[in-house]
């Protein structure tokens, strides 16, 4: 068994951690390679999923199924919605919820996602719970809240407004929720890790190609952290 599976949509969020890996070995599954090895030791596996929830969801299941992890994290970088969060900021998620999940014309609460009767799905209190120790003591500055994910890049300040005013969110990004669900599904613990890479209104894409590398490596340094103490 695994002790912890790691996912990230992007090189830059999982390709530090990949470089780490002891005794590495690969295996292609659906397109998507898993990284198998040793990071900070503990025996991990590593996979850069791809950007949106189908990709996020298909690789986390296609991990549990093949490597039964103790724990599966999610790390990468997101669109700031709290206020006073700025690029390099951390957000740590407490819970997921999925903003462009909307079946309200038949009665149901905006984000519910079918089948589940949640529209928030929890992660693990220990992981937390290190991580905002671990954050403290690597100088960062992080909070613990809701992060919002969507197939949408968010890029305006109305589309900002209202997952702000729907779901409570500081965050929101493009993988968590479908990780967060995924792993719900399957019993398996999971955290969720977001440094913040630009303000999701209308300098987003201005700010995104900017603090990209910045934001994921301070993500990744977080995941680091973790991994050795989890």
């Amino acid at each position: 068994m695994i002790d912890i599976g790691i996912i990230g949509a992007m090189a830059p969020e999982v390709e530090e951690l990949i470089s780490l890996l002891g005794d590495h070995r690969t295996a292609r599954v659906s397109g998507v390679d898993y990284h198998e090895g040793f990071l900070e030791g503990k025996h991990v596996v590593v996979a850069q999923c791809g950007i949106g929830k189908v990709y996020a969801a298909t690789s986390c299941e296609a991990m549990i199924l093949r490597y039964s992890p103790r724990l599966i994290v999610n790390t990468g970088v997101a669109g700031a919605l709290a206020k006073g969060l700025v690029p390099g900021d951390t957000v740590i998620a407490d819970r997921l919820c999925q903003h462009d999940m909307d079946t309200t014309p038949v009665g149901d609460p905006k984000g519910l996602i079918s089948g589940t009767g949640k529209i928030y799905f929890d992660t693990d209190p220990r992981s937390v719970k290190i991580l905002t120790e671990e954050a403290a003591m690597l100088g960062m500055r992080a909070q613990v809240g809701i992060i919002a994910s969507g197939d949408q890049f968010i890029a305006s300040r109305e589309e900002r407004d209202r997952i702000i005013r729907e779901f409570s969110a500081s965050a929101c990004e493009m993988e968590g929720g479908a990780i967060a669900q995924t792993c719900y599904l399957n019993s398996t613990p999971c955290v969720v890790i977001r440094a913040i890479s630009d303000s999701a209104d209308g300098e987003a894409s201005v700010d995104y190609p900017t603090f990209l590398v910045s934001a994921a490596k301070k993500s990744a340094a977080l995941t680091r952290a973790l991994v050795r103490r989890y």
